[in-house]
């Protein structure tokens, strides 16, 4: 039998040696783990910092356009020229482009001469149509007279520049090969227009290849890792609105109807769950199988605005979606079948959750208590949201180094074919830049674990006091103990929350290093030989992921242990964990059925986000025009995660009630010999009752 823990919430002892009762108070209190705190404060500041680099330095324009041969990001107003809708891409020397394409040569893609349009440039069936380079010089024409002429002034220029584009080398291009909108550039259709070619021939032009390898150069590039990771980043801010009302605002009015269903529906509640999970979770999973077009036609396409009929593009994020969707199919088969499996305990489930409807019903300010937090969430997540878009899109553009005269182009300033510094741009991205993403992405989760813990350790405070002062009725009983909580938290208990959240988020980050090595290491097939090193590379995931559950739930425990005794995070990790393993029977099987109800509940919220996202996904804004969204995969994984989180935090409300009230009602029973004294009436009719009890651990 552990010893007395002193004082806590609610218990102290008076000046006369008796031991008095009290509803809120604790005496004795003192900071702890203050030098966490202090770490946890300097991570802010450097965040901060980490991120004014990346307003100073980014533009996350330049993770959906392309860039021109200028240096200029299409569709930038503040370019020179103006470039405002212009966003897309064409590459106006489709030698240069056949030629970025061969193996042997030296010659890349960045470097071929590229400028930005407002559509892509086709070929006419009677005549031949010219891309002329942007209006400066002799050629006196706004750039809105430019757009209005398609880009064509061939007329108005002198023998010398006829001549140098009959060449290849501009101001003006021939439009030989139709051309598609691939995720705004314009992918060459490896079809030459034969009325247009014949005119180019008669006028006595180069030669120009006609090979497939025309199209594949554009496509190869528009499909790197890179670009797509730079599309995916750019959905997010694309998606915003979405992100706010199905990543913000659905989960806030889903949550709070949770918590009041539970509060006054607590027998039918973990029925309506598991069945509410089921329906969503299939509807997920169906939304990526239309996605992927395997049901109807509506794969998601690289091609923006209307595709050419005989020319299907197939982008990377296609494949990314049918990899989720069979990935959804057998977690959506394995959820139905455990669902079944918990049927028969769910009974159990409803007199667990009974005990959190009781405390809710008396302390009521809880239901309101976890928009406190959700608050500070949501503001957090608004500018780190917006700093990681311009870190993504920080980096250098600078000109590439080339020595190829196949870059040579006619300039209209100085009239003449210049050869030298003609290669393209580029943006140079360093290794600090990765760093700072990285770090950017470590703080965001240490700062929304912090924001939980510290929600957590304010609901075990309260639920300790209203345990400690016997459930006394009483008008500041709803409202009083989230306050007392919460100031103690802010005087006290800080640098501890900093420490517990540190824990979690250091080896989350440590077991996403090591997943990261692993899947590289499966690439490149360098697995392991011997069945040893085999065993050991396939279970070290596993084994990653139940330290990290086992590191959450003590932290939960400590969590409480600290807001009823005061004590510093590791010693209160001790007396939490002692408690636990005394009274492993009572507290195991009481905890796991309400716990997996709980999660189920949590899983509602975030499937009912993803839903409500495809749903906003799918409308005409963000399928077509400058606002199409390469794949609605990430904008919906990033509002299942956000809805994950809000659910989180109001359920905290249920969970740490029941955590807070068994490891009490457990301290009690072992300080008072096994007949707990400071139980409320309330709640004493669930957990000290033999029979309940006798139920509930079997």
């Amino acid at each position: 039998m552990s010893r007395p823990l002193g004082a806590v919430i609610g218990r102290y002892p008076s000046s006369d040696g008796s031991t008095r009762i009290d509803r809120i108070i604790k005496r004795n209190r003192r900071c702890r783990d203050v030098a966490f705190l202090v770490v946890f404060i300097a991570f802010w500041v450097a965040m901060i910092v980490n991120s004014s680099f990346g307003f100073n330095l980014g533009n996350p324009l330049r993770l959906t356009y392309g860039l021109d041969y200028k240096g200029n990001v299409c569709g930038d107003k503040h370019a020179n020229p103006n470039l405002r809708e212009l966003e897309l891409t064409y590459w106006v020397n489709p030698n240069q482009v056949y030629l970025s394409g061969s193996k042997n040569s030296q010659f890349k893609l960045a470097n071929a001469r590229s400028i930005c349009l407002l559509d892509c440039p086709r070929p006419t069936d009677d005549g031949l149509n010219w891309v002329c380079d942007y209006p400066e010089g002799d050629i006196r024409i706004s750039m809105d007279d430019w757009i209005d002429r398609n880009y064509d002034y061939y007329e108005f220029l002198t023998p010398e520049m006829r001549n140098s584009s009959l060449q290849l080398q501009g101001p003006c291009y021939p439009v030989i090969f139709p051309s598609v909108n691939v995720h705004w550039r314009c992918e060459f259709v490896a079809r030459a227009s034969n009325a247009s070619l014949r005119h180019w021939q008669v006028m006595g032009g180069l030669n120009i290849n006609e090979d497939i390898r025309i199209d594949k150069t554009i496509h190869k590039s528009v499909n790197a890792r890179s670009s797509v990771l730079k599309r995916y980043v750019a959905d997010i801010g694309k998606s915003w609105p979405v992100l706010i009302v199905c990543g913000g605002l659905l989960p806030l009015f889903l949550s709070v109807i949770w918590l009041l269903m539970i509060r006054h529906l607590v027998v039918a509640m973990p029925w309506v769950t598991v069945a509410l999970f089921n329906i969503l979770i299939i509807s997920v999973t169906m939304f990526y199988y239309l996605k992927a077009g395997w049901i109807g036609n509506d794969a998601i396409s690289p091609v923006i605005g209307p595709p050419d009929p005989y020319y299907h593009v197939f982008g990377r994020e296609l494949n990314h979606i049918r990899a989720v969707a069979v990935l959804m199919t057998v977690i959506m088969v394995v959820s139905v079948l455990t669902s079944f499996a918990i049927a028969r305990r769910i009974l159990m489930a409803t007199s667990v959750l009974k005990v959190a409807a009781k405390v809710i019903g008396e302390v009521q300010a809880l239901i309101i208590f976890p928009v406190i937090p959700y608050a500070m969430l949501a503001i957090f997540y608004m500018f780190w949201f917006a700093a990681a878009l311009y870190l993504f899109s920080s980096g250098q553009i600078i000109q590439n180094n080339c020595d190829d005269s196949n870059c040579c182009a006619y300039d209209l300033v100085s009239k003449r074919v210049n050869c030298d510094r003609c290669c393209g741009y580029g943006i140079r991205y360093t290794p600090h830049i990765a760093m700072a993403i990285v770090f950017h992405l470590f703080v965001c989760y240490w700062a929304t674990q912090f924001v939980i813990a510290s929600s957590a350790t304010v609901i075990a405070g309260s639920v300790a006091s209203y345990y400690w002062a016997r459930g006394e009725s009483s008008p500041e009983i709803p409202f009083l103990p989230v306050f007392g909580s919460m100031k103690r938290l802010m005087r006290y208990s800080l640098g501890s929350v900093a420490l517990g959240s540190l824990v979690v988020s250091f080896v989350e980050s440590i077991r996403f290093l090591l997943e990261s090595i692993r899947r590289k290491l499966k690439i490149a097939n360098t697995t392991p030989d011997s069945w040893i090193g085999k065993a050991l590379h396939h279970t070290s995931g596993f084994c990653l992921s139940c330290i990290e559950w086992t590191l959450k739930s003590v932290n939960r425990n400590a969590y409480i242990m600290i807001a009823i005794t005061g004590k510093s995070f590791c010693r209160a990790s001790g007396i939490a964990t002692e408690l636990i393993m005394n009274n492993i029977l009572r507290i195991g099987k009481v905890n796991v059925i309400g716990d997996i109800i709980l999660f189920l509940g949590k899983l509602c919220v975030s499937l009912s986000s993803a839903v409500f996202a495809f749903l906003m996904l799918d409308t005409h804004k963000y399928r077509s025009s400058h606002n199409k969204i390469s794949s609605p995969l990430f904008p919906v994984v990033v509002c299942w995660g956000l809805g994950y989180v809000v659910a989180t935090l109001f359920f905290a409300v249920v969970e740490m009630s029941i955590d807070t009230i068994i490891l009490s009602f457990c301290q009690d029973s072992e300080e008072h010999q096994g007949t707990a004294q400071y139980a409320p009436p309330l709640l004493m009719e669930t957990l000290n009752d033999q029979n309940e009890m006798q139920r509930l651990t079997q």
